[in-house]
């Protein structure tokens, strides 16, 4: 289940406002002594997680299936993605939702019922934590989160089931600007850096592939060698951007890696403004990766009951 992207945060009965955790969603199953840790394009992590996997196993249901993201907190206990695509700090498996347990399928009971479940099976400790609600008030939480410098919000609709796919019964709100952006280029490097300059960065709308800008900060000299030795096999004569980057001695490559990257603000002309990489993504795949756009969530003016789905002010789709 995936959130839909909202312009500002907002206040509802019946929703409840949780920390937007900086990480690599994932999916835990348990069958037995046997556990599963799946990524979004379904690749094996359980050997990448084993402190993870151990805890999920030693639980007491014999089958479940947990909704979750993998993170490393720093000092302040901000989740950071940097610390845990560089492997610095303890995994811990945040866990919101529960889907299975015991043999019974939760998908369809209320994210209440979900959560009660998942309070009674899943002890907060160790290498698993229990999602952290911030305020029952929705503009509450969200100074909290920008105060205390979590990556958003997110607000989840307390009646609502569990829904694979894009939903607008999970919304969330950033605080600040961090997205995956598609490298589909790099730059020559200049004076006393090797190997590149900076990655060309792109995303997708309606099926095209649109240039976004460079970034050229974020780096050091170990991940400037490991990127161009992942990047240089991807080279192409031809650039896969509906429009070519203007950028001098540039190395097109195909669209095949992924990028967090995080940015100020996004420019009149559709770039990003002070870009800093961050990391690789090898949990989401490139044609994922849209151009983030906000919907403008209006408040709740009810239920389209034959649907199943929030009826709200419509924005564009993100």
């Amino acid at each position: 289940m995936l959130a839909t992207l909202v312009s500002k945060p907002f206040d509802a009965p019946g929703w409840v406002f949780e920390e937007k955790y900086d990480g690599k969603r994932m999916l835990a199953y348990k069958q037995g002594a046997r556990v599963v840790l799946l990524s979004r394009n379904d690749m094996d992590n359980t050997d990448r997680f084993p402190g993870v996997a151990a805890a999920i196993k030693a639980l007491r249901p014999a089958t479940l299936l947990l909704d979750g993201e993998i993170v490393v907190f720093d000092r302040t206990r901000v989740s950071r993605f940097q610390l845990l695509q560089q492997g610095k700090g303890a995994p811990v498996y945040v866990v919101f939702d529960c889907l299975f347990a015991g043999g019974k399928d939760l998908r369809h009971e209320p994210l209440s019922a979900r959560r009660a479940a998942l309070e009674r099976l899943v002890p907060s400790r160790g290498a698993l934590l229990l999602s952290h609600r911030i305020a029952s008030n929705g503009l509450q939480a969200y100074g909290i989160a920008k105060r205390k410098g979590y990556e958003g919000l997110l607000a989840k609709d307390l009646s609502s089931p569990y829904v694979g796919g894009r939903s607008r019964f999970w919304l969330k709100v950033k605080t600040h600007q961090e997205d995956e952006f598609v490298i589909v280029g790099y730059t020559a490097p200049r004076g006393s850096r090797r190997f590149l300059g900076a990655l060309l960065l792109g995303a997708y709308a309606r099926g095209k592939l649109h240039y976004v800008g460079k970034v050229g900060t974020g780096f050091n000299a170990r991940t400037l060698a490991e990127l161009y030795k992942q990047l240089k096999p991807l080279a192409t004569s031809r650039t896969t951007l509906v429009e070519a980057a203007r950028e001098r001695d540039v190395t097109y490559v195909r669209p095949r890696v992924v990028a967090q990257i995080s940015y100020q603000e996004w420019t009149a002309d559709r770039r990003l403004r002070q870009p800093v990489f961050l990391g690789l993504r090898d949990d989401k795949r490139p044609e994922d990766v849209g151009l983030p756009q906000a919907q403008v969530f209006g408040g709740i003016a009810g239920r389209d009951k034959r649907r199943g789905e929030e009826v709200a002010e419509e924005g564009t789709e993100g």
